[in-house]
């Protein structure tokens, strides 16, 4: 039996597993993509992350290349495979967990690989689970080419002729301003879209973000509870930019859709698409977690990360205590912060 299995191999995962080494603690850590870095490297072609590479370091180890610059995706995923390799971590790959349950003190985690036991679990599976698709995707005629942001790529896998991308995050914002390059692009947002500069003064915005507080603040405190009511903001200004040209049609929230058209709340006419990109986010998915004391009204029963089951723990999760729980360069932080409780327990 094994005194700790990580539960995913992303950065929060990975974390996590460097501080229980820091302690001398049997771990394994288990996850379901091949390769560590995957989760990113299967993102799409032009992704590349808003926060400079001085900000996107793991403990221990420095995120290599221009400090001010900001990497590609790919760079990323070889990054956290690098980390393991230098770190020397235990990680079992193409191993999907079916069920965890809690017998008798024991966690047993039933994965495609067998059945695995420890003393304590930490979840690392991170923020993008399980992609949402509204319902109304099934009013669209079957020859609309539909993909979910999370599976696509790059435009070769759309048509020719109009694309509409539902969500105006910051991956729609992205996928929208690529796309916009090649096809006629419509944009549909349920409310005002705010930006952010990406540099200011010639400094990174997440310069002045990290000399603020403003990623570590705790979200019970007054900064971390007005930082969490801020709505969703677009870093750099290219969409707008595009939307001012016309080369982007923005629309408001899409209600309805029928055969190959889309209609918007408050516009009277509807569009007609070819291809439709849904960034419309993701759901957290913790059906296989079989404790039912692990959940209240259907969520997860947590204190920033620390379950109500005795040994079991969350690292990773969007605002688990601050702005940049989920952030490669911070997720560090609560991943410390677990370890320090799971290895203090009697």
């Amino acid at each position: 039996m094994l005194d700790t299995i990580i539960i995913g191999g992303g950065q929060a995962g990975l974390a996590a597993a460097y501080y229980l080494k820091q302690n001398s603690r049997d771990f394994i850590i288990l996850d379901q993509h091949k390769e560590v870095g995957d989760s990113w490297r299967n993102r799409y072609d032009s992704l590349h992350l808003f926060t400079p590479r001085m900000y996107n370091s793991l403990p221990a180890v420095p995120f290599s290349g221009d400090p001010q610059g900001l990497p590609h995706k790919d760079e990323v995923a070889d990054y956290l495979k690098n980390y393991v390799r230098r770190m020397e971590l235990s990680v079992q790959g193409n191993t999907q967990v079916f069920s965890l349950i809690k017998r008798s003190g024991v966690f047993e985690a039933a994965t495609s690989h067998g059945l695995f036991t420890s003393k304590n679990v930490i979840v690392a599976t991170g923020p993008f689970q399980k992609p949402f698709i509204p319902s109304i995707q099934e009013q669209l005629g079957s020859n609309i080419i539909q993909l979910h942001s999370s599976h696509y790529r790059n435009r070769k896998q759309l048509k020719k002729g109009v694309v509409l991308v539902v969500g105006a995050g910051n991956s729609g914002a992205q996928i929208a301003c690529e796309l916009a390059k090649t096809h006629e692009v419509h944009l549909s947002a349920s409310g005002e879209i705010r930006y952010k500069p990406l540099h200011i003064f010639g400094k990174s915005i997440f310069w002045y973000f990290n000399k603020m507080g403003f990623l570590t603040a705790n979200r019970n405190s007054t900064l971390g509870r007005w930082l969490y009511k801020q709505p969703e903001q677009i870093y750099g200004k290219e969409l707008k930019h595009l939307i001012k040209r016309g080369s982007i049609k923005l629309h408001s929230r899409t209600v309805k859709m029928s055969n190959h058209e889309a209609y918007f709340q408050n516009e009277a006419a509807p569009i007609h698409i070819d291809n439709l990109i849904w960034a419309t986010g993701f759901r957290q998915d913790h059906e296989w977690i079989e404790i039912k004391e692990a959940f209240h009204n259907g969520h997860i029963a947590h204190q920033e990360g620390v379950s109500v089951v005795n040994g079991l723990y969350f690292v990773g999760f969007p605002w688990q205590t601050s702005r940049g729980s989920a952030l490669l360069g911070w997720v560090k932080y609560d991943a410390k912060r677990i370890v320090d409780h799971l290895v203090n327990q009697p």
